[in-house]
């Protein structure tokens, strides 16, 4: 059998393959509430034979939220929709599901994409908060520096909010600590200016996010998986976060039962210097595996299921996130499985189509 139709099993739950759809925002929530968009884009991808679906980043708090487009889970009506969500997902696919809880931190407010990369209008943004009083860029708004009471705020949001998932029934909880949203931002020299207890040394900067990884872990059902989406460097050198520094993390992050990275990177200067390439985050997910032992998702424009299939086999990583590949084609493992010699799980509605596509 392809590695990348190999089932996966991280404790109690199986993943039938290693493809996962890469949580990736949709910008269309109500005031943080799923709508049949997300029940109809998700739906796809529970009928195109995945191993794992995670939904896009969704928010602890209003606050939280990079747009007001941006999906929460912070009250009883979020909850409500993520579990029909889930319900119907798991009536209709065998994949396991997974949500991605996360909070924008100083890249809140912001404008959906198809807008500009500009903050919200007036009359919808919000005041974001960091770790320091540094915006992302000119033209951001400069984010409400934390203190202990608002740390210790949204550690609670994070801890509430992992609760009402495993309510709605989610398999896989991942804490997104990337991408220059607030726990990278903690994690971070470049975003992280702070002089205290959280601030300075390395040890410093990974506290706030340790803590959030006990909270949710302590709250989080011991039979299912928690995971970290953890940026293993900023792109600038030794002035920001690098490897090295994302290797360390990850053995603490193993030490408090993260049962899999999923290993990304940038997102916390708009001066980051990368090359995009097919595969040009896999070394990252290759190193952090090698390294702490933890299982490892790799991600970065992997499209072809033949370079999927290598990064497996070469013993890089043990899944494979697929983003805009995905977005382009739903039915992107049916093409995989073809291409491998594999077999994938379709729904009797469509095996009329699988069979003329083979």
């Amino acid at each position: 059998m392809p590695h990348l139709f190999e089932p996966l099993a991280l404790r109690s739950v199986t993943l039938p393959n290693r493809i996962v759809l890469s949580p990736m925002c949709q910008y269309s929530a109500v005031d943080g509430l799923a709508t049949d968009w997300h029940t109809v884009h998700l739906g796809r991808y529970a009928a195109s034979g995945l191993g794992l679906i995670i939904l896009e980043a969704t928010h602890v708090s209003a606050v939280g939220r990079i747009t007001p487009g941006c999906l929460g889970l912070y009250n009883d009506a979020h909850e409500q929709a993520l579990t029909n969500i889930v319900g119907f997902l798991k009536k209709i696919g065998t994949a396991a599901v997974g949500i991605q809880l996360a909070h924008a931190g100083r890249k809140a407010s912001m404008s959906p994409p198809w807008k500009g990369v500009k903050p919200a209008d007036r009359s919808e943004g919000w005041v974001s908060v960091g770790p320091s009083a540094v915006a992302f860029d000119e033209g951001w708004q400069v984010p409400r520096a934390l203190d202990e009471a608002g740390m210790d705020q949204i550690v609670q949001e994070f801890v509430t909010a992992a609760v009402r998932s495993a309510r709605a029934g989610f398999d896989v909880c991942e804490l997104h600590g990337a991408h220059g949203y607030l726990m990278h931002e903690f994690l971070s020299p470049i975003s992280n200016k702070r002089n205290d207890a959280y601030g300075g040394s390395r040890e410093n900067r990974m506290r706030f996010p340790l803590r959030v990884v006990e909270a949710v872990r302590a709250v989080w059902p011991r039979d299912r998986v928690l995971a970290m989406r953890l940026s293993a460097t900023d792109y600038m050198g030794d002035e920001g976060w690098t490897l090295d520094d994302a290797i360390a993390f990850s053995h603490e992050l193993n030490a408090r039962g993260v049962d899999i990275i999923d290993v990304s990177g940038g997102g916390s200067s708009p001066k980051q210097k990368l090359e995009l390439k097919p595969g040009y985050q896999v070394p990252f997910a290759s190193a952090i595996r090698k390294a702490t032992g933890l299982p490892t998702i790799a991600v970065g424009l992997i499209t072809k299921p033949e370079h999927a299939e290598a990064i497996l086999a070469e013993g890089h990583a043990d899944a494979i996130a697929i983003g805009r590949a995905l977005l382009n084609d739903p039915m992107w493992a049916w093409r995989a499985a073809d291409a491998l010699g594999a077999e994938v799980s379709v729904p009797n509605q469509y095996l009329r189509g699988r069979k003329l596509a083979v």
